[in-house]
Order: structure tokens, then sequence, then C-alpha cells
């Protein structure tokens, strides 16, 4: 189906055209002309699916035909996301899509500047942006209410569940005018009874739309696993980075500081490559998520923060530097890769420390990870070959800075050992050649 066949205004196709949309992936064909006829829909796709222009465009659709002005504090339309990442993305997403209706859009969420996202909802606001903590905090303060919402969404309601926000869930959305008074649409990675009560109680008869609920995975990903010792995962990194052809990667590790580290490791050897993780402060991360998705960053190095949410085009690679514990995350991880039906490439790298996980993913996905086995020359230093029966040749001297220092003539791979924190073992001056015994003076 092509967006050219659904009945929407000039100024949301136009948001379309600019998008470089013409195709409807899956979800959309299936959920548009339901919601476009004013239906509630419970959505169900894999990420990467289009699923949030799923919901965007009828929303959009619902808002302009409406006659209902906007009133200061009170907007027409409620997005709740589980992450403040994820809440962003939809926001760019709204403007990209929406950018010619006229509809003002907010995002608000925890990590940035409270008086100014406080101030900024209390003008007009057509649609609300937000994680479910920081949009209670404003509403018991009052800065706005809810009685105005004509059109509900919940995205990644799994999520929701799985980060412990039903009770918030609930208050919100007991403060919405009646389930049949607004258009309400829930999508998630799955729709199990959880999910289903929650969109039988508050929403009105809503129609179930499933996508390859067989498949959890992205189709077009390649999906690759490679066995190695933790302490060569850098070197098998390298040689992966100079083997694929790649435009942009992101590489998964499962804590901060393995993250911190790899980034270090990784700009020590020439490349650019930055990092976002729980630690960074919300407006770095939202420049380094830019330059990201502007291509001027090749290389983002993330934590599980990043695995929902991120949506980049042209995301050609996604690296499991270390292997996730929770079956999902892998899901999410790759599904970061191959959207909007593009290809992509998936490699894992399985160590001593995270191998254990592998078989819980592999039955949770629902098939074995092909395993490709490195060649063993990419482990061997690159230091020539030195014979055992004479001293090595004395390297030459180079002035710096006034002081005379050797050269080595295996500089490289001593300085990529370095980046690995290891170093290589000393050789020995030569076969039957002994240290004189020093002697010490007496008394």
């Amino acid at each position: 189906m092509t967006f050219d066949a659904l009945p929407l205004p000039e100024p949301i196709r136009k948001g379309i055209e600019t998008a470089g949309f013409t195709q409807c992936t899956p979800i959309q064909a299936e959920a548009l002309p339901l919601a476009l006829a004013g239906k509630d829909v419970a959505g169900q796709a894999q990420t990467g699916s289009g699923k949030t222009a799923a919901f965007l465009i009828p929303l959009f659709v619902r808002l302009l035909r409406s006659t209902r002005p906007t009133l200061p504090g009170a907007p027409r339309a409620l997005i709740l996301a589980p992450t403040r990442e994820l809440a962003v993305q939809i926001l760019w997403d709204a403007e990209l899509l929406g950018g010619f209706t006229g509809l003002t859009r907010l995002a608000v969420y925890g990590g940035v500047d409270y008086g100014k996202q406080r101030d900024a909802l209390q003008r007009n606001v057509d649609i609300l942006i937000g994680t479910p903590g920081r949009l209670i905090d404003y509403l018991k303060q009052r800065v706005y209410e809810l009685s105005q919402v004509e059109v509900l969404v919940v995205d990644e309601a799994d999520r929701m569940f799985d980060m412990g926000f039903l009770k918030d869930l609930r208050f919100l959305l007991r403060r919405l005018p009646p389930y049949h008074k607004r258009q309400s649409f829930l999508f998630s990675a799955t729709l199990s009874f959880r999910e289903m009560e929650l969109s039988y109680e508050f929403m009105n008869n809503p129609t179930k739309v499933a996508i390859s609920p067989e498949q959890v995975t992205v189709e077009r990903v390649e999906h690759l696993l490679f066995h190695v010792e933790k302490q060569e995962k850098f070197r098998l990194l390298r040689w992966l980075l100079q083997r694929e052809s790649w435009q942009r990667m992101l590489i998964f590790s499962n804590t901060r500081q393995g993250a911190e580290r790899l980034t270090e490791k990784l700009v020590r050897c020439g490349l650019r490559a930055d990092l976002i993780s729980g630690s960074i402060d919300q407006r770095k991360r939202l420049r380094i998520i830019a330059e990201f998705k502007a291509g001027t960053l090749p290389i983002l190095v993330a934590t599980d923060v990043a695995s929902r949410g991120l949506h980049v085009e042209a995301v050609s690679h996604v690296i499991n530097y270390d292997l996730p514990q929770d079956p999902e995350d892998y899901v999410h991880r790759i599904g970061r890769t191959a959207r909007a039906g593009a290809a992509g490439k998936a490699i894992s790298l399985a160590d001593e420390e995270y191998v254990l996980s592998l078989d819980a993913i592999e039955q949770y996905i629902g098939f074995k990870i092909p395993v490709q086995w490195p060649d063993e020359s990419i482990f061997a230093t690159s230091a020539p070959a030195r014979s055992y029966g004479a001293p090595p040749a004395r390297p030459a001297a180079v002035s710096d800075g006034g002081s005379r220092r050797p050269v080595s003539p295996t500089g490289d791979a001593e300085r990529a050992l370095q980046i690995e924190g290891k170093q290589e073992p000393p050789t020995s001056a030569g076969v039957g050649r002994q240290r004189p015994r020093r002697r010490h003076p007496r008394g």
C-alpha cells in the first residue's frame, strides 16, 4: 500500500514526502486504515517497523479535523514513552512528519532544565510527549491538565511494564477524558495479557493488529557470532572494522565502565567515536545522537540506554561487544539496524563472561546464530621473527626535544597491545649469554 491511497490532508502529505516515505510498512498498512476510520488500535510490531508513523499520522489527522481550540496548559494529544531517548525520538519524528500542520509539539522528560519545560508546558501545546515520572510531577503541581486530550498514545507498553510504570500509567490514564470521547493507540513488541488488560480498561474496544508475531527479530538483519577470549575482543573488533564495509556503526557494551574504556581505545586508534550512557548529561547525549544521525560521528558506543528509542537511518552494523544477558535486549539492540525495510548486520562477540546467555537468546529469537571463526593470525603479534643465536639489532635513535629515544621497529604492534592494556614479554638478548652478577659493596 502507498500513502497516496490513504485519505490524508495536504499538510500531512507534504510531511510524508519530506520524510521520503512512499510505501507503507506492514504495520502501517494494517493500522492506518483502522485508525483513520476513528477506531482504537492495539498494535504489535517488531522494533524498526515504522510504528511511530502509524500513530503520528492518524493523530495529526484527528487534530486537524477537530474544531476544538488549544488552551494554555491543556494539550490535545498525549504520547507516553518509557524513556527520554524515545520521547526525544518521537518529537523528532513528529517535527518531520508534522512540519506543515501548524500543530505545536513539546517533549518533557528528566535530565534537562526543569523550569524551562515547566514554562513551555503552560503555553499552548497541541501534542505533549513525555515520560511518566516528569508528566506526573508537573500534573501534581497543576502546571497542565488532561481534560482536553483527544488522542492518547502509549508507546512500547511492554517496556513500560518492565520498568515498573504500571501504577504511573494508571494514574495518568484515569485523569483523561472517558475512552469514548477520545481515540487511543497502544503499541508494543508483545501483546500479552497484561498489555491487553490495560487496553481493554482504558481504550474503546480496540482492534488488535499483530505483524509477524512469530518473528521476533527484524527480517533483513544478517546475524553473526564470534567466540573469542575476553582479552582478545578488541583485536577482533579492529579486524571487523577493517573487514566489514560499514557506514555507521553502533557498538553495545553491558556496562558504563566498559563503554568508556572501549571508546577510549577506539579514539586512541584514530577512529572517530563517542559514547552515550546513563551517566552522560542529557544535553550532551542529545548532541552526540544528533552528530551520529548527521553522519559526522561514524561510531557510537552505547549501553542499553540506547537500545530503545534510538532511530537512526543507515545504521549498517550493530556490534554486541558484550553479549547481552537479557534476550529481549538482544532484539532491541539489533533493531537499531535494518530499519524501515533496509538491510543490516548484527555481529555479537561471545566471551567467557557473557557466553552463558547465548542459549537463552537463541531460544528467544527462535534460531541458532551462525558462528564464524576468525583467522588466528589476527591474534598474533606483528613483531618480526628474531633468531635465538644472536642479540637483536640495536634500533636507531631520533632526537626528541633534545633527548634521544630509540625507535622500535614494532612500534605499531606495541601501541596496539598497550591500547589493550597488555605488553609484549621481554625478549631474550641471546641464548647462552648471561647478565653479569652485580657486586654489592661490603659493609
